[in-house]
């Protein structure tokens, strides 16, 4: 590790400034509930047929959400540091995921369980932000996505990528970024091999 371990409050701090204000008692709460979990590289944070009970925090690494269609592996999303992931429809739905969370990098990431955040959102109106502001943007993310891959040409889209997530672009492996930009590993080399030139 290049710096000190942060602790579960830096956590609930960074989580506060990114999506809500909160008072020292509220931080205590939030604090309370994450869960610090370690992930090795290759290690599956959520396989096909678990049920999502949490929303995940990336402390630090690198995770891919796929599923498989026709015995094919499709990556539906890439995240990094400082990010949240969750698999909204199981979340909600409280029912098996099809989708499956897998460690690229050795990972730190921490939990928020849906159950508990739901429990103390009831009283803490700034942790009632902050839930609310997580969805929100976890909903954007991937109306973005959708929207990238219906509208925009193989080109575009992995420019947009290389400013939206320049750490994805940096570290994930290509075949991974090529299935979430869908297009083929040989048309994202044709594109990046275009984009450096350019």
């Amino acid at each position: 590790m290049d710096r000190l371990q942060n602790t579960t409050r830096d956590i609930a701090r960074e989580l506060a400034r990114n999506y809500s204000t909160m008072t020292h008692d509220e931080l205590d709460i939030l604090e309370s509930i994450l869960v610090p979990r370690k992930y090795a590289k290759g290690e599956m944070i959520l396989k096909e047929g678990q049920i999502c009970e949490d929303i995940f925090y990336i402390e630090k690494g690198l995770i891919r959400q796929f599923y498989y269609k026709n015995d094919k592996e499709l990556t539906e999303h890439i995240g990094s540091d400082g990010e949240i992931f969750m698999c909204i429809e199981s979340l909600f739905k409280e029912e098996p995921t099809h989708l499956q969370v897998e460690a690229l990098e050795p990972s730190i990431i921490y939990s928020l369980p849906k159950l508990r955040l739901e429990q103390v959102a009831l009283h803490n109106v700034n942790i009632q932000i902050l839930y609310r502001k997580i969805l929100e943007e976890s909903l954007i993310i991937s109306q973005v996505h959708a929207d990238l891959v219906r509208f925009e040409t193989a080109q575009n889209r992995y420019q947009r990528l290389c400013k939206m997530k320049p750490q994805v672009v940096l570290r994930a492996p290509l075949v991974y970024i090529a299935s979430y930009l869908q297009m083929t590993p040989e048309t994202l080399s044709r594109v990046r091999a275009t984009t450096l030139l350019g």
